[in-house]
């Protein structure tokens, strides 16, 4: 993008309403899954109890575990207790895999909102636009048009980035970037992932209990703006690949009870084979060569563990330079597309990472899509 490239500043992140310690939300997944087999197969408390032991064994086999996840926030109550008899979304003497789609968008929807009037509650001056990223609820009007709506800024123009899954902070850049170009003088980038709402407990596969094991919620904004030399994250370029014969390897469909995430376990693995040359594109594009990674810091968005593991090791970075991907997974889980804005604002606020660094930031998604920014702190 070269002089004149957009900037990233003013990350500001919400909170979650709701937040349990890994090792609690990993005896609530037990005793979730227990519970609604209990109720699809009439078991009686001693078989249900059998039945935890063993789902258990397996969520400690193959889930994430406190060692690598600390926290996770949610916005469903139910994820804090262990009583299903009556909650919004977990009923699950009565609905095994939670209730249907419909309750889980009138949630989102309630969540979405609420965010969206109190982050601009102090907000005196509207962007000139006004993206909303998410793929965990579709509303229309969505809660930024209402925001909009609602304050009277008539003249900000909203645009809904929708259901690309956790890549989606990077074409939600490109398309910011192209806002700048025309002539826009400030963007707001909302994030509002809620995968708390999209739990099936009576999946006991193991790939959900993977997938069940990781997934947070998030909530965060930032501004993008012409650079003009102040505090930020100043975007050099901008890439995407779409992986061959890879469509099966990810997915995110919406379903009878809520939207479902397929994941199978060779991706880390198909990301590894194809990410050296895309790294090498990526830095062709700002005039790098792979060189500049020695001194870089790493932005990676942590799908679990094993994947910045593998990034790590395939590009040959030392473990410093993706510790803020691992704090970020480890304070929060994955939240979705709202993971790498918040290893960017840990960059951005980290005094010990200079002006000048250059920050690749790679995300992964359905598709098998890579996508892939180059920043430089400033």
């Amino acid at each position: 993008m070269g002089t004149g490239a957009p900037l990233l500043t003013n990350f500001v992140a919400a909170l979650p309403r709701f937040s349990s310690s890994q090792a609690r939300s990993l005896e609530w997944l037990t005793v979730a899954h227990a519970e609604a087999e209990a109720t699809l197969a009439n078991l009686d408390a001693a078989a249900r109890d059998r039945f935890a032991v063993k789902i258990g064994r397996a969520i400690a086999r193959v889930g994430c575990g406190p060692d690598r996840i600390n926290q996770r926030g949610q916005s469903v109550a139910a994820l804090e207790t262990l009583d299903f008899d009556d909650d919004v979304l977990y009923d699950l003497r009565h609905h095994p895999r939670g209730k249907g789609t419909e309750a889980r968008t009138a949630l989102f929807a309630r969540v979405v909102d609420d965010y969206f009037a109190d982050a601009y509650a102090d907000e005196p001056v509207a962007p000139d636009d006004l993206i909303h990223v998410t793929c965990t609820g579709y509303v229309s009007p969505s809660g930024a048009q209402k925001l909009i709506s609602r304050r009277g800024w008539g003249a900000t123009r909203v645009t809904n980035a929708y259901q690309m899954g956790c890549y989606a902070a990077l074409p939600a850049l490109r398309i910011g970037a192209g806002f700048v170009a025309t002539g826009s003088q400030r963007i707001d980038i909302a994030h509002t992932e809620l995968c708390s709402l999209h739990l099936d407990p009576s999946d006991h596969s193991l790939e959900q209990l993977v997938v069940q094991s990781l997934f947070a919620d998030g909530l965060i904004r930032y501004c993008m703006v012409p650079d003009q030399g102040t505090r930020g994250l100043c975007v050099l370029a901008l890439h995407e690949r779409v992986l061959p014969d890879s469509s099966g390897a990810m997915s995110w469909l919406a379903g009878d009870a809520g939207m479902q995430m397929t994941l199978s376990r060779d991706v880390p693995d198909r990301i590894a084979s194809a990410l050296r040359g895309f790294v090498v594109e990526l830095l062709g594009k700002a005039g790098r060569d792979a060189r500049h990674l020695r001194d870089s810091v790493v932005a990676v968005h942590p799908g679990g563990p094993k994947i910045i593991d593998r990034v790590r090791e395939v590009l040959e970075l030392s473990e410093a330079q993706v510790a803020a991907s691992r704090g970020v997974l480890f304070d929060h889980g994955n939240m979705s597309s709202a993971t790498l804005p918040h290893i960017w604002m840990r960059i951005l606020d980290d005094r010990s990472i200079p002006s000048g660094t250059l920050i690749p930031s790679f995300a992964f998604g359905p598709g098998l899509t890579i996508c892939g920014g180059l920043l430089e702190k400033r």
